[in-house]
């Protein structure tokens, strides 16, 4: 009899304690639950800064002002949308600061634009002076200095040889080789004034002492000109005036001529090996009508 009441006992004591939610039992060795972790610990740092690096993806097109955030492709201009047509047919484009602004034959900067933001960038000229044609925009002036920077470091003997040109500027130098060589003949490697891209402050003309420093073909054939080519889409500029590509845009060949619009779009139009007027799809015919 007292055998049982004992453990009758013992069963009641073992359910009390079991009751009591406020003491802790000493054998109890599971694992505190995920919810019960420090909120810290829940967090995976991997996963952090891979939403980073997500994050900076397209950042060379924001700040181009071209992205599309919910595609990661390129937002490109409307060619209609940034063009005014005056009383004689002649289309001047609206989107003057706009990297992706085109300038072509047919396609004319207004004759008193001047960027507001011209500056002389921090790279090696062949002469002294300093000329007007020394001037960039800023956004282009800072890619040339990173463009000229690793030219150094790689060796590369590149100067820059002409950037900014006004309309007035650009009038006399037609008018002169007009003159020369007669005015059919000369638009082919000269721009009638306003549709030079030199006024839009984005083009810059470079060269190499292996030239003399003139601005000809066989500069694309010389060290610097194969390093251009090679590498100054990762600097966000183009040569605009591919060999081979010349019914297009309407001029010879030019190793020389550079012309910013960005990094994202320039490794594009190189990768594709496009001229501008392809990538912002302008018909072909278009660009060197003579109606």
């Amino acid at each position: 009899m007292k055998r049982n009441m004992a453990i009758v006992g013992l069963t009641s004591l073992t359910l009390i304690l079991g009751g009591c939610s406020s003491l802790p039992n000493p054998f109890d060795k599971e694992e505190p639950s995920v919810s019960e972790q420090p909120e810290e610990q829940q967090q995976d740092p991997s996963n952090n800064d891979q939403d980073d690096s997500e994050d900076t993806k397209g950042t060379d097109d924001q700040s181009d002002g071209h992205n599309d955030k919910e595609t990661n492709e390129p937002d490109l201009p409307s060619l209609e949308d940034t063009v005014t047509v005056t009383a004689d047919g002649k289309k001047v484009v609206t989107n003057v600061d706009d990297p992706l602004v085109l300038v072509n034959k047919e396609r004319s900067l207004p004759a008193d634009y001047e960027p507001e933001d011209l500056v002389i960038p921090n790279v090696p000229f062949p002469f002294t002076e300093n000329l007007p044609k020394k001037q960039l925009k800023k956004i282009a002036a800072s890619a040339a200095e990173e463009m000229f920077t690793q030219a150094e470091k790689d060796g590369i003997p590149l100067f820059a040889q002409s950037g900014y040109r006004s309309y007035d500027r650009q009038e006399a130098i037609f008018t002169s080789n007009a003159e020369k060589f007669g005015e059919e003949e000369a638009n082919k490697f000269s721009a009638y004034p306003g549709q030079s891209e030199h006024q839009s402050g984005l083009a810059l003309d470079v060269t190499s002492p292996a030239v003399e420093f003139k601005l000809i073909e066989e500069f694309g054939e010389t060290e610097a000109g194969r390093w251009v080519k090679e590498n100054a889409q990762q600097y966000g500029f183009i040569i605009r005036y591919p060999k081979g590509k010349e019914d297009i845009t309407g001029y010879q060949y030019e190793p020389w001529h550079l012309r910013y619009v960005g990094r994202v779009h320039a490794k594009r139009i190189h990768e594709q090996n496009m001229t501008l007027e392809e990538y912002l799809g302008v018909r072909v015919e278009a660009v060197n009508s003579t109606e």
